[in-house]
């Protein structure tokens, strides 16, 4: 079968929820018990830091008396994995086992390179929220991925410096937008925070948090929602704020950000949950000053939160030993000794909800001292997390967001058109792929 050709028949699969049986042709469980009748090797690409070390936790125990011997292969991060995965997989030689973000998930199922593994994974969603869960499925009956790490978002604030200005902490995104004006009249040279043009991840889970939904299919087509209404009251909210100078305009991650939070001319950040490793590194100075809540509102008495990153273990449908792989795909992600090495190695926050509150998560971060209950806040606004919808262009319209968005930002000329430019981008790069779009 022609590789656009299949690859259009899993994507008209997924969309109607039927992603199993378009998925079931490329290995069956049968296949993989004759494939395991002795002892079994399996490689995994992954970028998290010290994952060999974890990997050594279970080639010593559980690996050894089942048999399964995994090798780790390090990898880049993002789009070029992506890229690479999609290659090595039309070559018919992709690893057993991938790391895969949220995101890619629909990327690399659309071109029939993930198994859907739900037959060996046992009751392995009970360990995780609702949302997340959500993530690793694609709205359908199957399963593609294990969550491994998760990114709920959350308000970063000096609790020093708000008592200064006598700041009290939003509840509500109005209220943001009100404490933003009121520290300008107060404090001139201070802001609030910045909208990071260069960021587009915080823009989708800030999106997420609203409700919006911008990939979903109708019938065996994707349909594109980036200027849905709940994304568009997010732009016009941050693009207002932007235009009247009431926050900063300038990216993240740049020694002009670093100094702005160490100095304290920025005093508070919408970040998540890792956000305590990137302010150790910005902000040194400020150690024991910042307190973490839950994300303002949009409406009184909600409660809820958008993710910002986060990452999966998928096995391929290359592999000949996909319920070997799922087996330790599972542990990985669900054993307790398993996450606390994860968290220890590669600093991950886990997306088991058992892990949240155990092992390297019973005390704050060290940054953090002053909020003894950091963790237990951070497991509660996880719990929460808004579902989300990706699509296979994920990365189409990230690079549109960095494009259309940094240019309004910088004129401050209002953020309508540009998230009109990244739904329109978006559209046309999946009928140039091949897909069928609902308009």
């Amino acid at each position: 079968m022609p590789y656009t050709k299949r690859r259009r028949l899993v994507s008209s699969a997924v969309a109607v929820a039927l992603g199993t049986t378009a998925l079931a042709a490329c290995g069956s469980s049968s296949d993989d018990d004759a494939a395991q009748s002795g002892p079994v090797s399996l490689t995994y690409w992954t970028w998290t830091p010290g994952m060999d070390k974890v990997v050594d936790l279970w080639n010593k125990g559980p690996g050894k008396k089942e048999q399964i011997t995994v090798t780790v292969k390090k990898q880049a991060a993002g789009d070029t994995l992506v890229t690479k995965i999609l290659t090595a997989h039309k070559a018919g030689k992709a690893p057993d086992l991938v790391q895969a973000e949220y995101q890619a998930l629909p990327t690399l199922v659309s071109n029939d390179a993930l198994a859907d593994i739900g037959d060996d994974v046992g009751d392995a969603k009970s360990r995780f929220a609702d949302g997340v869960w959500q993530q690793t499925t694609l709205g359908t009956d199957a399963v593609y991925a294990v969550p491994q790490d998760i990114g709920p978002m959350m308000f970063y604030y000096r609790e020093d410096l708000f008592k200064k200005y006598g700041l009290s902490v939003p509840a509500t995104w109005e209220e943001f937008a009100e404490t933003a004006r009121a520290l300008k009249k107060k404090a001139p040279d201070k802001d609030l925070t910045t909208f990071s043009a260069n960021d587009s991840g915080l823009f989708a889970g800030l999106a997420q948090q609203a409700g919006a939904r911008w990939w979903t299919t109708s019938g065996d087509k994707w349909k594109v929602g980036i200027d849905d209404a709940a994304t568009k009251r997010v732009a016009e909210f941050w693009g207002g704020l932007v235009e009247e100078g009431a926050i900063d305009n300038q990216p993240m991650y740049t020694p002009a950000w670093n100094k702005a939070l160490n100095t304290g001319e920025q005093i508070a950040w919408v970040s998540a949950v890792w956000a305590p490793g990137t302010l150790t590194t910005a902000a040194p100075d400020t150690k024991g000053r910042w307190a973490m809540a839950p994300l303002p509102q949009w409406g009184d008495g909600a409660s809820r939160t958008g993710s910002w990153g986060g990452s999966s273990t998928g096995v391929t449908t290359d592999s000949e030993n996909k319920e070997a792989a799922a087996k330790f795909a599972t542990w990985l992600n669900t054993d307790g000794d398993a996450l606390n090495a994860l968290a220890k190695e590669g600093g991950i926050y886990p997306a088991s909800t058992s892990a949240q509150l155990s092992g390297a998560f019973t005390t704050a971060p060290e940054y953090f001292s002053n909020q003894p209950d950091f963790y237990r806040k951070a497991a509660d606004i996880a719990e929460t997390t808004a579902p989300s919808a990706w699509g296979p262009n994920v990365n189409v319209a990230y690079t549109t967001f960095r494009d259309a968005f940094g240019a309004a930002a910088k004129n401050k000329s209002g953020f309508t058109a540009a998230l009109t430019t990244m739904q329109e981008d978006t559209v046309a790069d999946l009928k140039k792929q091949g897909f069928g779009v609902a308009e």
